[in-house]
């Protein structure tokens, strides 16, 4: 089992072509990702080719609409390498053409332009990852996004972060027990899938026997899901929370890391996931500690 993302999952690329978009396809379809094509409208009724893991040439058609590529490859996933300026669009098409797992990957979306499309998505049936953020992965299965697929195997650990680069350390020092799934949700004021429904979703899972969740300084995220694992979830939680040493008041790194008050600092985040029962720490290899303890007692 897994979340959101399996084997059988069928990917297109929203803007195949592109650079973002030729280089992590590539690293898609060579991870074992079943891609089916993709969509450009400027380059519809053409191919691009790319080699699986074992060299092997695979053909990909190019779409002029996500509608159409659904309708060709009976794709359910795609994986969105757009501009910020047209990622709006993208996203509004994606979301119409009933795509049932959208993962933006493109960092610098306008915060207006994400709530319009959160706003627009609700109700519609399409699951939203990101925007900016490093996308999913279930290792050995499939991968929907840029983390790198090497990092580590399957296993019993969910992963769900906020940060790209901190999801990447995490699956690295846990790898000799592997991943069930990891989702990087991203780090913008606004995002579709939160740490919320990545808990419900690794609760409900029998694969997923522990959950490593990773915050950040900036908003009430953390707090939130605090809450939802002390009335929801039954399984082991370690956290990280990124931005100890940040300078208090300052505005740190990401568009979402913006703390008012003493609500959204790190310690307060700690504290209100301590309260639920989640370890909590200083570090990610002290976090990854903690889980090694976990599983190793289990």
């Amino acid at each position: 089992m897994s979340i959101f993302l399996n084997k059988d999952s069928k990917v297109i690329v929203q803007g195949i072509t592109g650079g973002e978009g030729t280089k992590h396809t590539a690293l898609m379809v060579k991870s074992g990702t079943n891609v089916v094509g993709g969509v450009n409208a400027r380059k519809a009724g053409t191919t691009v080719t790319h080699k699986t893991a074992d060299g092997a040439d695979v053909e990909l058609p190019v779409f002029g609409s996500v509608e159409e590529a659904m309708k060709e490859t009976g794709a359910d996933v795609s994986v969105a390498f757009v501009p910020p300026a047209f990622t709006k669009a993208a996203v509004v098409e994606a979301i119409d053409a009933g795509i049932g797992l959208l993962v933006i990957i493109t960092e610098g979306v306008p915060v207006q332009d994400s709530a319009e499309f959160w706003a627009y998505a609700q109700g519609k049936g399409t699951r939203i990852i990101g925007p900016n953020c490093p996308g999913i992965i279930t290792p050995g299965e499939a991968l929907a996004g840029i983390t790198p697929a090497t990092i580590a195997g399957k296993g019993p650990v969910g992963l769900v972060s906020k940060s790209g680069t901190l999801t990447y350390q995490m699956m690295f020092e846990l790898k000799d027990f592997g991943f069930s799934t990891a989702i990087g949700i991203g780090g913008d004021p606004i995002i579709g899938t939160t740490h919320i429904d990545a808990l419900e979703a690794f609760e409900a899972d029998p694969e997923t026997k522990a959950i490593v969740m990773i915050g950040e300084i900036g908003g009430d995220a953390e707090e939130r899901a605090a809450a939802y694992i002390k009335e929801h979830v039954t399984k082991p939680v370690v956290g990280y929370v990124a931005g100890f040493t940040a300078p208090e008041g300052k505005t740190m790194g990401h568009a979402g890391a913006i703390v008012s008050g003493s609500s959204g600092t790190a310690q307060a985040k700690k504290e209100a996931l301590e309260a639920a029962g989640v370890k909590v720490g200083k570090t990610p290899s002290e976090t990854a500690a903690l889980m090694r303890e976990i599983l190793n007692n289990a």
